[in-house]
């Protein structure tokens, strides 16, 4: 064999080498962001050092006990629709706030059962109230057409900057990742997070312990 055809030979096998490593980081990625558009640091996990006094359940849900829970912080600003909201106006009632945005894949996903979820209480006559929390999205069009194909109803903040997000204070259940949901105790209180989209199941099991409470 001539040392020009073995170099064309070693060149090639290179090549092949290359592009598999390439679509295999590829796939990997793709994975990942499957998984949740944005990850936090903990992935949920109780965290000592950052005075963290809670526990991560099998599912993802974190919870934290009555005796420990934190104030939450104070969300307010204009809606999706243009309107005014303040979270602190709620106390009294059960708040389920879901960071989300039109442009990630597991927001899409969860989001039927949080329309199918929050309309059942509703009706019920549920001490619930659901509050989004939109993020990252560059228009408030296509936050209010997601919202439409998937027969939200509930109002969202529109905070395409994520500075609502960074008003939750460090060790607590604050949210890392988007989708993330946190659900407040009637005094307002942080009381269960998620950093993984939620189906049903998972979303009541945040939520009926808190309505039990008296």
């Amino acid at each position: 064999m001539s040392l020009s055809r073995a170099l064309r030979r070693r060149s090639s096998r290179r090549s092949t080498s290359g592009r598999t490593v390439l679509l295999t980081a590829v796939a990997l990625a793709s994975a990942m962001t499957l998984t949740a558009c944005g990850d936090g640091d903990d992935g949920g996990k109780p965290s000592g050092s950052a005075g963290g006094n809670y526990v991560a359940g099998p599912s993802g849900i974190s919870t934290v006990a009555r005796a420990d829970r934190k104030e939450a912080p104070k969300l307010d600003g204009e809606t999706v629709a243009g309107q005014t909201l303040d979270t602190t106006t709620l106390k009294g009632k059960v708040v389920v706030l879901n960071v989300w945005g039109s442009w990630c894949p597991p927001c899409r996903a969860e989001a039927p059962y949080f329309a199918k979820v929050s309309k059942e209480m509703a009706d019920g006559g549920k001490d619930v109230t659901f509050v989004g929390l939109n993020t990252r999205d560059n228009s408030k069009q296509n936050a209010a057409a997601f919202e439409e194909t998937y027969g939200i109803t509930y109002p969202s903040l529109y905070d395409p900057d994520g500075k609502l997000m960074l008003r939750f204070p460090k060790g607590t259940l604050n949210p890392q990742a988007i989708p993330s949901t946190i659900v407040l105790d009637k005094e307002g209180r942080i009381a269960a997070r998620a950093l993984v989209a939620l189906n049903e199941e998972q979303l009541r099991s945040m939520i009926d312990p808190l309505l039990a409470e008296k």
